[in-house]
């Protein structure tokens, strides 16, 4: 494979060193293709691409997936997990109060400025999670009753 040529969701399974299954490719293309997805709408998802899959077989391929580093679990407070397709960076997430919409946030300014805590109490420390909380911008402009 050339630098150029992108690789095949099934080349990048195996190259998690994971069983290429057409469950695993339709639930990692379905998260990829989608917003922040909750367990259900990923299932539903993966229900259009290939047919039946059970609930149980849906998480865990997620567990799967999510162990080897190709979709990211997100869980807002409050909130039921949700996930992503993008992995490896130190992105954020701003949520929505009142609806519960979930959207990316890049680091403010320069090299991850985020990781660099005012004390790290002798950790390591290698990633930062970050949530903001507002309203989105239909909740923001709805009428309130």
């Amino acid at each position: 494979m050339t630098a150029s040529q992108t690789p095949t969701t099934a080349e990048e399974l195996r190259g998690a060193g994971l069983r290429v299954t057409a469950a695993r490719v339709a639930l990692l293309e379905t998260v990829r293709e989608g917003d922040h997805l909750g367990v259900e709408a990923i299932a539903s998802g993966v229900r259009d691409r290939v047919g039946h899959i059970s609930l149980q077989a849906v998480y865990e391929a997620l567990h799967a997936l999510t162990a080897a580093g190709l979709i990211r679990r997100i869980e807002p407070a409050g909130s039921a997990a949700r996930f992503e397709g993008r992995v490896g960076d130190n992105h954020h997430h701003v949520v929505c109060r009142s609806c519960g919409a979930v959207a990316d946030v890049d680091c403010a300014v320069g090299e991850a400025p985020c990781l660099t805590a005012s004390d790290d109490r002798g950790f390591s420390i290698d990633e930062a999670e970050v949530v903001y909380w507002g309203l989105c911008p239909a909740c923001s402009t709805a009428p309130s009753s």
